[in-house]
């Protein structure tokens, strides 16, 4: 999941919530949205190989 901050900023969400916290891990940060996306495609990748 990703969401634009304030500052113009995308982040990355995981899709779950934590057991613990019952909040969304931080997957990163990125400029634009684009550089989000390709992040959120290569965890997808990764995750399935």
């Amino acid at each position: 999941m990703i969401r634009k901050l304030k500052s113009g900023q995308y982040r990355l969400y995981s899709a779950k919530k934590d057991a613990k916290t019952n909040k969304r891990k931080n997957l990163g940060t990125f400029d634009s949205l684009e550089a989000a996306k390709k992040h959120e495609k290569e965890i997808q990748y990764f995750k399935r190989h």
